[in-house]
Order: C-alpha cells, then sequence, then structure tokens
C-alpha cells in the first residue's frame, strides 16, 4: 500500500471513529486535498459532538463547478481569494458567518486580512485558513542527470522547450489549472499576470505548446505522491503540495529527495478562504468548527502536518522550529518581494483563457 493510500485509510478511520451523540449532528467540508491535520478533525468531533464529512479536491475549476451548479449540500468550502472566492461571492454563492459564534476571529492577522479585502470588500464572507506560493517541485539529482546546465531556479526549467525535452524522461508534471498557469507564464514572459490581451494570450499559448510534448501529465494533488516516489522529477504546483511530497520522500528512505523552488521570476502567492455556502445545512456546525480551526494550537498543527503557513500570527510560536523556519513554508521578506497575486478578469477573458486550455491539454 502507498504511503498516500496508508494516509487517506488512517484519515477516513479517524473521521469514523466518532463518539456516541455525534451521528445525528454534522459538518460537510469541500476542502483541498492532503490540507489539513486529520488529528485535529477528530480532536474537534471529540470535542463538540459533531460529525466531519469531508471531501476534496485539486483544482479550483472542479470546486467552482461544483458550487456553480447549486445545492452542493456543502456546509464549509476553501476557495483560492482569487479568482474563484471573489467571483462566487459576487454571485451570491456565500452566507456571511455570525461573527458572535466565531470569537477566535480575533486571533487573525490584520494585515492578512487587509490583504484579502479586495476579493473580499469588509472581509464579510471570506476567513483566512492557508496560504503560500506556486513553483516547481524538482528532484535535482536527476533533472542534472538529464540537463546539467539548466536553471534550476527558474521557470525556464519547465518553460524553455530545450530543458523540458531533456527533462521528459524522468517525468514532468504540469499542474491541472488555466487560473494559476496561464498567470504565471504571463509572468515568465514579463507580462501583467492579469493582462486579458488576446495578442498576450496567444503568447502564453505558444509558449504553453512547445513544452507541451514533453509533459507526462496533467495533475495537481496527485503531483505529489507521483515525486515522492521517484515516478517523476519535475512539477509545477503549490508550495505545500511539493513540500509534503519531499517530506513523504524522505520517510520513504529510498533515496528520491524533492525540493520546492520559488521561480525567480516571480511566484504567485495565494490565500485559501473558508466560507459558508448561502445553502448551507448546517451553517451553525460550520462557525463551530472555523472557530475550532482559528486557535493559535490547532492551526500550528495544520500548519506542521500540511507545510502551509496558516493566517494566526500566535500559531507561529507553537510551530516545531524546522517548520517555522523553513523558508520555503515561511517565505522571508526578500522572497516575498518577487511574489505577485492575481484579480479576477472578465468572463469574456476567462471564456478565451479555457479554450486556450483545452487545446493546450489536448496538444492541438
Amino acid at each position: 500500500m502507498t504511503l498516500r493510500r496508508l494516509v487517506l485509510t488512517a484519515f477516513c478511520a479517524l473521521l469514523l471513529a466518532v463518539p456516541a451523540g455525534a451521528q445525528d449532528r454534522v459538518v460537510n467540508v469541500f476542502n483541498w486535498n492532503d490540507y489539513i491535520d486529520p488529528y485535529m478533525v477528530q480532536r474537534f468531533t471529540r470535542e463538540t459532538g459533531i460529525r466531519v464529512r469531508y471531501d476534496v479536491f485539486d483544482s479550483l475549476e472542479t470546486l467552482e463547478g461544483r458550487m456553480s451548479a447549486g445545492r452542493t449540500g456543502y456546509d464549509i468550502v476553501v476557495p483560492t481569494s482569487e479568482p474563484t472566492f471573489s467571483r462566487l461571492a459576487r454571485a451570491g454563492a456565500f452566507r456571511p458567518p455570525d461573527r458572535a459564534a466565531v470569537p477566535n476571529l480575533a486571533n487573525l492577522d490584520p494585515a492578512l486580512m487587509r490583504q484579502v479585502e479586495s476579493s473580499d470588500p469588509g472581509n464579510r464572507f471570506g476567513v483566512p485558513y492557508l496560504w503560500g506560493t506556486i513553483g516547481l517541485g524538482l528532484n535535482a539529482e536527476r533533472i542534472r542527470a538529464a540537463a546539467p546546465d539548466a536553471p534550476l531556479d527558474s521557470l525556464a526549467l519547465l518553460l524553455d522547450p530545450n530543458n523540458a525535452r531533456r527533462i521528459a524522461r524522468c517525468g514532468i508534471i504540469m499542474m491541472d489549472s488555466a487560473t494559476d498557469v496561464i498567470p504565471t507564464v504571463l509572468r515568465y514572459l514579463g507580462k501583467d499576470p492579469n493582462s486579458t490581451s488576446d495578442v498576450d494570450l496567444r503568447e502564453v499559448e505558444r509558449v504553453l505548446m512547445a513544452v507541451r510534448p514533453f509533459i507526462r501529465n496533467f495533475s495537481t494533488g496527485g503531483a505529489i505522491e507521483a515525486l515522492a516516489t521517484g515516478q517523476s522529477c519535475l512539477a509545477f504546483g503549490y508550495s505545500g503540495d511539493m513540500i509534503q511530497a519531499g517530506l513523504r520522500a524522505k520517510e520513504a528512505d529510498r533515496g528520491v529527495v524533492v525540493t520546492y523552488v520559488a521561480p525567480k521570476e516571480g511566484a504567485q502567492l495565494w490565500f485559501d478562504l473558508m466560507a459558508i455556502p448561502a445553502d448551507a445545512p448546517n451553517p451553525g456546525n460550520a462557525e463551530a468548527f472555523i472557530n475550532f480551526l482559528l486557535q493559535p494550537e490547532v492551526m500550528a498543527a495544520i500548519t506542521a502536518h500540511v507545510r502551509y503557513p496558516n493566517g494566526v500570527p500566535a500559531s507561529r510560536a507553537l510551530v516545531p522550529a524546522e517548520v517555522a523556519n523553513d523558508p520555503a513554508v515561511f517565505p522571508t521578506e526578500a522572497q516575498r518581494a518577487s511574489f505577485f497575486t492575481i484579480g479576477p478578469v472578465p468572463q469574456a477573458a476567462e471564456r478565451a483563457r479555457s479554450r486556450m486550455w483545452a487545446r493546450f491539454k489536448a496538444g492541438r
């Protein structure tokens, strides 16, 4: 059994091991894969008697499609601030939490709250959960063997066809998300990541099509296991996922070493926000779960487990030193100077991006 399956099996066992009386109280959560400490979920049920039904997604497109269909049955969803959260908020998809029922909102970082306010005016609907960057997960030894002169700190490692062609034999994974990939390619080209220009989009397509023959598959969460087991040597994905791949590779002790690199051209910075759908069947239980998660010791445990920083400053002192001092998890101010964020794009531009992405994936 793979390590990933062992983790998932343990998670399911924890969710099933609920105390008596919890069967009639439930909170339905739709969150990113590999994005919580399962023991904190068990602790919540033990302390409150509320059972957690936990489903996962691995792309914003999946989440937004489910939300757009309506009547999801979820009490909490965790979209990224831009563009998904802001778009769903404008469409009336969320209800504001009762702040009196979530007193631990006071634990959130005021500076971070100001940052996400552009996506959630007045911080009305969203509660910051975790944040991170998008960059390169790599097995440097195997890449060096295939392409000794390839730059390990640059998006050119992936987007220059000369490099991608040589690395292809050891496996390249592209995250399956136009929302995340296109702004990064625009940044690589020296353009505005939020550009809606048809000319710029054609240039992005040219760059992506040039490396399309060398991409083994498209996956987001699946890149963790592929990197950890040595099935792939390069992936473009979320920072914490790439760091988790390195941890799993170390635990397996099979000689695979995976590291995460925020590219020198600049990494996309993102924030994931917990939100309560407008038609949530159990909003009170959702508020109880959110309030539980915002405790410093709980967020510290989650950050230690998934290797993503969180929005509760008091938690950092409780995070193990090797995590708190890891710049791949908590970027330095110098690193953050090159990071960028994205905003929403008009619907017509979004459709054009989706059509281009479909052509790219199909390779034609």
